[in-house]
């Protein structure tokens, strides 16, 4: 059986990613870099005014080492700024279809289990942006990997099918889009839709925003096979490299602050993993207290 490989290196994602990474090299990138000013103790708290520009020459080297059927998902969020939303993810989006990227689906994390709240003029937040971003318009795809019961629905709904339900009905508002109602007889499993329905992650793992695993799970699922590259650049407290070693893809994750990954490599030591040491020790920022 061919061993998987999980390699972490401490330093700034940039500068690992174009001294330590080749070319077309990775399947899969999933990651959530920090938000405009949040973690300043950790990473810096970048100015929303400074996000694109910060984040511009790091999608660059992303761009470079995603193979041509490869696809990158970028969790992010912005913030509300003197009483209205900030246009940081918009300007992000735009400039990285000038920079070459293809902007090619938006899916929704809906937080299942955030609390309630109110503000004067809004309420809380449940639901994050996971941006789909990819290098060519063909890439690879499993999408029976995560298929979902059929459910309650189609009982009633499939019982007794008009004439219409069993040809392709073009949507009338001239979309392409089209429907076959017929086509899910005798089927249990039917396709997802871009809204996923995850709860937080409760035990925060010692980071103050880590990802449930269900999260990069499902996009493994999605996106790549067993023996497949995923990336995590700004890995955090390591949940990527934890669900890619489970489902036997490689991984590779990259931190800029020591403890996350003295935490990592402690957790992969624990399970056997196969420990990559880089040559190179990168210069970090101020370590954090938990």
């Amino acid at each position: 059986m061919r061993t998987i490989e999980t390699k972490i290196f401490l330093g700034d994602s940039k500068e690992v990613l174009k001294q330590q990474l080749d070319n077309n090299s990775i399947d899969l990138i999933i990651t959530s870099p920090p938000y405009a000013d949040r973690r300043k103790q950790t990473y810096g708290g970048i100015k929303p005014e400074k996000y694109v520009e910060w984040f511009l020459p790091i999608s660059e080297e992303l761009l470079r080492v995603l193979k041509p059927t490869g696809t990158f998902i970028l969790n992010i969020k912005e913030k509300v700024e003197k009483g209205e939303r900030h246009t940081y993810v918009i300007e992000l989006i735009l400039a990285m279809r000038q920079q070459g990227w293809l902007w090619t689906e938006e899916f929704i994390w809906h937080k299942k289990n955030s609390y309630p709240g109110k503000w004067p003029n809004r309420f809380r937040d449940s639901w994050e942006r996971l941006l789909q971003f990819n290098k060519e318009k063909k890439f690879h795809m499993y999408q029976e990997e995560v298929m979902v019961p059929m459910g309650n629905w189609a009982k009633n709904r499939l019982k007794n099918l008009s004439e219409t339900d069993k040809i392709r009905d073009n949507s009338k508002v001239g979309s392409g889009f089209g429907k076959n109602i017929s086509n899910w007889l005798n089927r249990d499993k039917a396709y997802p839709t871009n809204v996923l329905h995850l709860a937080t992650e409760c035990n925060n793992k010692n980071h103050s925003a880590a990802f449930p695993e269900e999260l990069p799970e499902w996009f493994i699922k999605l996106f790549t096979k067993e023996n497949d590259w995923v990336l995590d650049p700004f890995v955090g407290s390591g949940t990527t490299l934890e669900v890619a070693k489970n489902m036997q893809r490689n991984s590779i994750g990259i931190d800029i602050v020591p403890e996350y990954v003295e935490m990592i490599k402690s957790k992969i030591q624990e399970k056997e993993y196969v420990l990559f040491e880089p040559k190179v020790q990168y210069k970090t920022q101020k370590k954090i207290n938990h």
